[in-house]
């Protein structure tokens, strides 16, 4: 049976930048930029423009991973997409980036199978382990991962809505998982979920169990109340789940394995709070010098988080050939994650 280990890995945000002081001074919230950073450790974040979907930005990102893969979209068997904004309701966003990809034209073309992954913040890590099982069985010889995220379409970015606006940006990272010989890889992932929270973080735009599904005025024109149209969460409760799960599942995860935190090389931690993260490293007692952060720059991008910090730390030479890695997140749903990684 082959191994799964990841063979490239890419990212991409948009340029325009958009700080702390930049909401209140652009979007009239009320906040100020050290109210911001003492709760949440973010500095700015990126904004895609008008008219970019998640497709588009995992389609920059994916580029970037296949070409340190040594890989052609033609390559691959499969792409897994994460995302809790895709372009539309139905369909996917996977078959988007597939287009985009190019895999639909010419000669050439290669219509390989786009899943779709709703897990959240825990997106990437759900996308991760299907892809290592689809490459272990021998099913798929290189599956492209991406996590791609447009929040800032659908914030409240008024003063009602500081409290979640404040926390999210727009970005893609992608990894391709590819089958090796070689004793490296994906070695043991374990993924968790609790239901009885599933409303304490999320955001209710439609119901479909409701006839009609969106409310309707007399013309028949859908009209959706603020605290269905934007993301409504419970902050400490949600603070308090993530560090419990987190912290659970990395040390379950490394007892799988067989290893101990002092066997890791290298942390990384989905990007939502660096004050969850950082309430974790000390915990666990963590040296800085093994964990990677850019949540500052970038803000919770969600399933895209992980992906970039991988592409970034490998890129800067923080993450080599040989370090043992692990992976952990814990998101909307309650879902939760962790995996480790020999690179």
């Amino acid at each position: 049976m082959p191994n799964a280990f990841i063979s490239g890995t890419g990212f991409y945000v948009p340029p325009r930048r958009v700080t702390n002081d930049d909401l209140r001074t652009q979007y009239g919230i009320d906040t100020t930029h050290d109210w911001i950073v003492q709760r949440t450790g973010i500095e700015e974040r990126r904004f895609a423009d008008e008219g970019l979907g998640s497709a588009d930005l995992g389609a920059e990102a994916a580029k970037n991973a296949l070409a340190k893969a040594g890989l052609a979209p033609t390559d691959l068997d499969m792409i897994v997409f994460a995302t809790l904004s895709p372009e539309n309701c139905f369909p996917g966003s996977g078959v988007y980036l597939q287009q985009k990809l190019g895999l639909c034209d010419g000669p050439s073309a290669k219509f390989v199978p786009a899943l779709d992954v709703r897990n959240q913040c825990s997106g990437f890590l759900y996308a991760l382990g299907t892809a290592s099982s689809m490459v272990k069985s021998g099913a798929c010889k290189h599956v492209l991962v991406v996590g791609a995220e447009v929040h800032s379409a659908a914030l409240d970015l008024s003063t009602r809505g500081r409290s979640v606006a404040s926390l999210f940006g727009d970005g893609a990272g992608a990894v391709v998982v590819s089958a090796t010989e070689e004793d490296r890889g994906i070695r043991t992932w374990k993924l968790g979920a609790d239901g009885r929270f599933a409303d304490v973080l999320a955001q209710r735009v439609w119901d479909i169990r409701k006839r009609p599904f969106i409310p309707t005025n007399a013309e028949g024109v859908g009209q959706v109340a603020p605290e269905m149209m934007w993301a409504q969460m419970e902050g400490k409760l949600v603070f308090k789940n993530a560090v419990e799960r987190m912290m659970t599942v990395l040390m379950e995860t490394c007892m799988a394995e067989g290893i101990s935190g002092q066997d890791i090389d290298l942390f990384c931690f989905h990007q939502a709070n660096l004050r969850i993260n950082q309430f974790i490293q000390q915990h666990l007692g963590i040296a800085d010098d093994k964990v990677v952060h850019n949540i500052q720059r970038y803000g919770n991008t969600t399933a895209a988080t992980i992906p970039i910090l991988l592409a970034e730390a490998e890129e800067s030479g923080k993450l080599k050939r040989g370090m043992k890695v692990a992976l952990c997140a814990f998101g909307s749903g309650f879902t939760w994650g962790a995996a480790i990684v020999d690179w």
